[in-house]
């Protein structure tokens, strides 16, 4: 493969491949290398090093990441329209968030990202300002629901302790669900191409959440 069509995308691509196999720490230089079918000394025309593309690595699963919502387009116009209820919105919801993270890159970065925060601050940072963000969408679609008065919360604190409660059940969920896909994929590694990756989703999985969810709402709201 000719230098020009290596890039630093292309190498991290790599290095987040490598350590969902076999971890972010145990992935060399060499690993990339063969990957990409390049010499390793190629490598150091788009890095200073090992470390410079786990950093780099770090900064793209900061953006991506930090680009996803919990929230679709248009949520609140439908609540405030009343074109729709809280159960069945944050059923939708639940499934496009769990869905997303089937998607390659995003798969590979979730997995590094989860890895890393017990060696990493600023993985761990990228964690919490995830968690922060998806706690604030779903406190937004609370605060629409009661300005329409569809739920009893009306406070500011109520709307936050609910808020934070459901968003931790939810991102648990969904890491649970995303940590039981991978081992499928390890299991099936001719299904690794693409998304969680021509295979269907665990509806049992989804439907298990969704139970948590609903009690959860019955109970606070």
């Amino acid at each position: 493969m000719s230098r020009k069509n290596i890039s630093q995308e292309k190498i991290i691509q790599s290095f987040l491949a490598s350590a969902f196999e076999k971890g972010a720490g145990a992935t060399s230089l060499a690993d990339i290398s063969d990957s990409l079918e390049i010499k390793k000394a190629s490598l150091y025309n788009h890095f200073a090093g090992r470390d410079d593309i786990y950093e780099e690595t770090l900064n793209l699963c900061k953006k991506e990441i930090g680009s996803i919502s919990f929230l679709s387009d248009k949520v609140i116009d439908s609540i405030k329209n009343n074109k729709t209820s809280l159960l069945p919105l944050f059923k939708r919801l639940v499934t496009r968030f769990f869905n997303l993270y089937e998607t390659e890159p995003l798969f590979h970065m979730y997995v590094f990202v989860r890895s890393e925060q017990y060696f990493n601050l600023n993985a761990l940072e990228i964690i919490k300002a995830e968690n922060e963000k998806i706690t604030d969408d779903i406190r937004k679609i609370l605060a629409a629901f009661s300005q329409i008065e569809k739920i009893t919360l009306k406070t500011e604190k109520e709307l936050k302790e609910a808020a934070s409660c459901l968003a931790a059940v939810i991102i648990e969920q969904r890491d649970l669900y995303i940590s039981n896909r991978k081992e499928v994929v390890r299991q099936n590694p001719e299904s690794g191409a693409g998304t969680l990756f021509a295979l269907p989703s665990d509806d049992e999985a989804l439907a298990g959440t969704f139970k948590i969810i609903e009690f959860i709402l019955k109970y606070m709201l």
